[in-house]
C-alpha cells in the first residue's frame, strides 16, 4: 500500500509540474565564485592599553573561499513574475561553521538573499515590486554613499515618457529585534518601538547626453530600534550602530523621551555624456539623523585623573560630494576621481558632522572600497563620510585579446578635527570601524595611500579569471592619537596588502 501511495504521489507531482510548465516560464541565472588570496588586511599589528599588550592582527595570511548565488525567476507574463535569490556562502575552505570543513555538510550556509514579485497594473505603465529586494539609491561617481543592500519593502515605478519616470519606495530595514528588559522575572516591552521605516522618491530624467536623478528619503527609527543591534541582529549588511551614530565616541546611550526620531537624506547624481568620449559623473548627498538620547563622552586626561564631557548629542548630519572625469581611448579609459565629506568639528556636545548612512557601498577603489568583485577580505560596506580623497585610474586597458587591466592610485585623507581624538576610548579606536560598516576614522593629520591593479581574463564567454594586487600605505598619525583616552594606550600600525585570484562562472 505504501508503494502504491508513493507512486500516486510521484505521478501527481509530475502532472502538477507539467501543468505549471505550460503556464509559467522558469528562468535561472547565477554565479559561482572561487577565490584564493594571500595578504595582510589589518591596519594594526600590535596595540597596548595600559599594562595590557596584545597582537591585534591575528588573521590568516592565506584564505580560500567560495560563494554561489542562484536566482530563479517564475515568469507568467510580461506583467507578472516572481523571483527567489539564494546564496550559499561565503564558505571558507576548512571552516566548520561555514560548512567548508571535512564532510562539507553544514546546514547553515544557504540563505535567502532576495524574494519578491513583480507585477504591473493592467492597462497602465505602473509597476510594483514587493518583497525582499535589492535597493540601491541613485548614484553616479563612486557608488551609493547612503544605501545599497537587500531590504524588505515595496517599490513602485511609473514611466511618464521616454525621458522621465518616477519611483517611490517604502522599505523596512528593522522591526521586532528588541528583546525588551527583564524585571521580576518578566520580559517587558519586547519588540516595542523598534521599527525603522524608510520612504523615498526618485525622479530619473534621461536626455540626450545628460542624465540626472534627484531623490529624497525620509526615515523614522524607534527609541529601541538599535538597542539590541550588536547582540541580537546576527548577520547583517552594514552596521547601523556605526553609520547612524557619532561613532566611535557614542557609547552607553541614555534614555530618550522620544518614541521616534526622524532621518532624512537627499541626493543629486548626474552624468554628462554629450561630449563623448569625455564622461563626467557627479554625486551630491546630504543626510541627517535626529538625536535619540545622550551619552557621556570621555574627555581625555591622564591615567588616574579621568574627566568627562557630559550631555553629548547623538545627532548626526553632514554632506558628501563625489566626482569622476574620464576620457575613452582605443587602448583604455584614463580618469581622475575624488570626494570630500564633512567631518566632526571636535565637539561631541553638538553631535557628529559626518554624513550618516544605512549601508554605503563606495566603490572608487577595490581594497578599502567595494570595487572589483567586492569579495574575499573586503566583503563589507564602505563609508566615505569624514574623509576626502583624490585618485587617478586607467581602466579597461587591453593589449591582448580578452585580457583587461585596471590600475588605480588614491590618497585618503581625513576631515575630522584632531580635537575629536580626546573623546575616543583609546589610541587605536580609529580602526574599530574598518570592516564593520565604515572606513577608518581619519583626522586631518591622518592618511592612507591605496594602489590597485586588477587583471581580468575572459577565458570563456561566461568564465572570468580575475587577479587583483593591492597595497595600502598607512600614514595614521601616532602623535595625534596618543592623546586619546587616558593617554596610556598606543598602537603599532602596518601597511596592508593582498593578492587574490578569483574564478567566476556567471550565467
Amino acid at each position: 500500500m505504501k508503494r502504491v501511495c508513493t507512486l500516486l504521489l510521484a505521478a501527481g507531482m509530475l502532472l502538477g509540474a507539467a501543468t505549471g510548465a505550460s503556464a509559467i516560464d522558469f528562468k535561472a541565472k547565477g554565479q559561482w565564485l572561487m577565490g584564493f588570496g594571500v595578504g595582510e588586511t589589518s591596519p594594526l599589528q600590535k596595540v597596548r592599553d595600559g599594562a595590557n599588550k596584545k597582537k591585534y592582527n591575528d588573521n590568516d595570511q592565506f584564505a580560500a573561499n567560495q560563494r554561489v548565488r542562484l536566482q530563479l525567476d517564475a515568469v507568467a507574463s510580461e506583467a507578472l513574475s516572481g523571483t527567489v535569490f539564494f546564496e550559499i556562502g561565503t564558505q571558507a575552505w576548512g571552516k566548520a561553521a561555514d560548512g567548508g570543513a571535512l564532510g562539507a555538510d553544514g546546514n547553515n550556509v544557504i540563505k535567502i538573499k532576495r524574494a519578491y514579485i513583480d507585477w504591473v497594473v493592467p492597462q497602465t505603465d505602473l509597476k510594483f515590486r514587493m518583497g525582499i529586494q535589492g535597493v540601491a539609491l541613485p548614484s553616479k561617481a563612486g557608488g551609493s554613499a547612503i544605501m545599497d543592500t537587500d531590504v524588505a519593502g515595496i517599490n513602485a515605478s511609473y514611466k511618464f515618457n521616454e525621458n522621465v519616470s518616477l519611483t517611490a519606495l517604502w522599505a523596512r530595514p528593522a522591526n521586532d529585534n528588541y528583546r525588551g528588559y527583564l524585571k521580576d522575572g518578566n520580559n517587558y516591552h519586547r519588540n516595542y518601538l523598534d521599527n525603522m521605516d524608510l520612504f523615498a522618491l526618485m525622479l530619473p530624467v534621461t536626455l540626450d547626453g545628460f542624465e540626472i536623478t534627484p531623490w529624497v528619503m525620509y526615515g523614522m527609527q524607534g527609541e529601541n530600534t538599535l538597542a539590541d543591534y550588536n547582540r541580537s541582529w546576527g548577520s547583517k549588511d552594514g552596521n547601523l550602530a556605526y553609520s547612524l551614530r557619532p561613532y566611535p565616541a557614542a557609547d552607553q546611550i541614555g534614555d530618550t523621551s522620544k518614541a521616534y526620531g526622524s532621518m532624512f537624506w537627499a541626493g543629486l547624481p548626474f552624468a554628462i555624456t554629450a561630449w563623448d568620449p569625455l564622461n563626467i559623473e557627479v554625486d551630491l548627498n546630504y543626510g541627517y539623523v535626529e538625536a535619540m538620547g545622550r551619552y557621556d563622552a570621555w574627555r581625555g586626561g591622564y591615567a588616574g585623573t579621568p574627566r568627562w564631557s557630559k550631555r553629548s548629542s547623538t545627532e548626526r548630519s553632514g554632506w558628501l560630494a563625489k566626482a569622476l572625469v574620464e576620457y575613452k581611448l582605443d587602448w583604455g579609459v584614463p580618469g581622475i576621481f575624488g570626494w570630500y565629506g564633512s567631518g566632526d568639528d571636535g565637539s561631541p556636545k553638538n553631535g557628529s558632522e559626518r554624513m550618516p548612512s544605512i549601508v554605503p557601498m563606495g566603490n572608487f577603489t577595490s581594497f578599502l572600497g567595494d570595487g572589483n568583485y567586492g569579495w574575499m577580505w573586503q566583503d563589507f560596506a564602505l563609508d566615505y563620510s569624514g574623509t576626502w580623497g583624490l585618485g587617478l585610474q586607467v581602466r579597461d586597458m587591453s593589449f591582448m585579446e580578452d585580457l583587461k587591466h585596471t590600475f588605480r592610485v588614491a590618497y585618503w585623507g581625513g576631515t575630522n578635527n584632531t580635537s575629536e581624538v580626546k573623546y575616543m576610548t583609546n589610541s587605536y579606536a580609529w580602526a574599530e570601524g574598518y570592516g564593520n560598516g565604515t572606513s577608518p576614522y581619519l583626522t586631518t593629520e591622518d592618511g592612507l595611500l591605496e594602489f590597485n591593479l586588477v587583471n581580468s581574463y575572459q577565458m570563456y564567454e561566461n568564465f572570468d579569471v580575475n587577479l587583483e594586487l593591492s597595497y595600502v600605505a598607512n600614514f595614521m598619525d601616532s602623535d595625534t592619537w596618543e592623546k586619546a583616552g587616558a593617554r596610556d594606550s598606543s598602537f603599532q600600525k602596518q601597511d596592508m596588502w593582498k593578492a587574490q585570484l578569483t574564478f567566476a562562472y556567471s550565467f
